[in-house]
């Protein structure tokens, strides 16, 4: 007769396999060889900023952002850095029942120079396909601790943090989900991720100028 205080449960345990879903895919990759490409871009961008020394206000907080028309005017340079950025997205790309190469790409394209505590704010790109950065220079010698990360914010995170303040998903390595990933770059680094993530940089500390490229990607149909 089974005890009707422990009617036998106590053998349950739980056997399940944790399963991760809808990955948010960002690539942080190289240009090899692309040292002459890089040197073009920074001498462009210093002679756009000579030309327009206001810019624009979007994120940025304390850095020169130019216009977004950039393939206009940063020369071959520009154009190989935006033909590269498509190549890659398209790496990253599937379209129901069509082929990659017979979308129609297209790329804004804007650079950003950050003094000493410049910052880019947390935004989103909203009707674009990709978002990318070129990196060209870091603005401190090498070694040097300069900042000015590129960081990530996970778009789920507001939901349960306002349900239980401090709670965290455990991920499939045992730890909890960050709520925010932070990449180091180097010149010569490409980053692509999806526009819709939230992103920003944090305070750039170094001696010298931080200069980067960022890139909308969009793609339509042909007509």
């Amino acid at each position: 007769m089974t005890d009707a205080s422990n009617p036998g449960f106590d053998s349950i345990r739980v056997r399940a396999e944790q399963i991760g879903l809808f990955e948010t895919p960002v690539l942080h990759g190289r240009l090899a060889g692309s040292e002459a490409l890089t040197e073009a871009l920074e001498a462009v961008i210093r002679q756009r900023r000579a030309q327009d020394a206001d810019g624009l206000n979007r994120s940025n907080v304390g850095g020169w952002h130019s216009n977004t028309d950039m393939l206009d005017w940063g020369g071959p340079a520009a154009a190989k850095l935006a033909e590269m950025a498509i190549r890659t997205a398209k790496r990253l790309s599937h379209f129901d029942q069509r082929d990659p190469d017979s979308i129609d790409w297209s790329v804004r394209m804007w650079a950003n120079v950050s003094p000493a505590g410049a910052v880019n704010m947390s935004h989103a790109h909203p009707g674009v396909l990709w978002a990318a950065v070129y990196y060209v220079a870091t603005g401190g010698a090498p070694g040097e601790d300069v900042g000015g990360e590129l960081y990530f914010e996970d778009p789920r995170f507001p939901v349960p943090f306002m349900t239980f303040p401090g709670f965290r998903m455990v991920g499939l390595d045992g730890k909890p989900q960050p709520v925010e990933r932070r990449l180091r770059t180097q010149p010569g680094d490409l980053v692509l991720f999806p526009a819709w993530l939230r992103h920003g940089v944090r305070p750039h500390s170094g001696s010298g100028d931080r200069i980067s490229i960022a890139m909308n990607l969009y793609g339509k149909e042909r007509g």
